[in-house]
């Protein structure tokens, strides 16, 4: 058997995931990747300060808002828009922060590292599991 990669490590040992920058239009990458999460059967919670709900789940204003734990903190923001993020991930004590596909940008990810976070950077949480799973898109 492979050594599993940080990737699937992260989507097997976790399940509690914050999707920041969920949007509630279907159509947006990270609606595909809330919905899918979900589907696979995490616990996953939506974190945008412009809608108070996506898709029956109440949505927080920020990473601080939310009442419980959270394991990893998946970000659908503009890379410049990520180190106030990683420091709320830091904050509650998140142990991941993945910087969905495009989204990159070395300090945050250094400073969430520093902080003892595990980070993936500029990959897809849904892309990712699927293959895992073994299927290709």
């Amino acid at each position: 058997m492979k050594d599993m990669s940080l990737e699937e490590e992260i989507l097997r040992e976790t399940r509690t995931v914050a999707v920041v920058g969920a949007s509630p239009d279907a159509g947006r990458p990270s609606h595909r990747v809330f919905s899918y999460l979900r589907e696979q059967g995490y616990r996953v919670i939506p974190v945008n300060p412009l809608f108070s709900q996506i898709d029956g789940e109440a949505s927080y204003p920020d990473l601080a808002a939310i009442p419980e734990r959270v394991d990893v903190v998946d970000v659908f923001r503009r890379s410049d828009d990520v180190l106030p993020v990683v420091e709320q991930a830091i904050g509650i004590g998140a142990k991941v922060v993945w910087m969905q596909e495009g989204v990159i940008n070395e300090s945050a990810a250094s400073r969430a590292r520093e902080a003892g976070l595990q980070v993936v950077m500029d990959k897809c949480m849904r892309k990712e599991h699927l293959k895992m799973k073994g299927i290709s898109e």
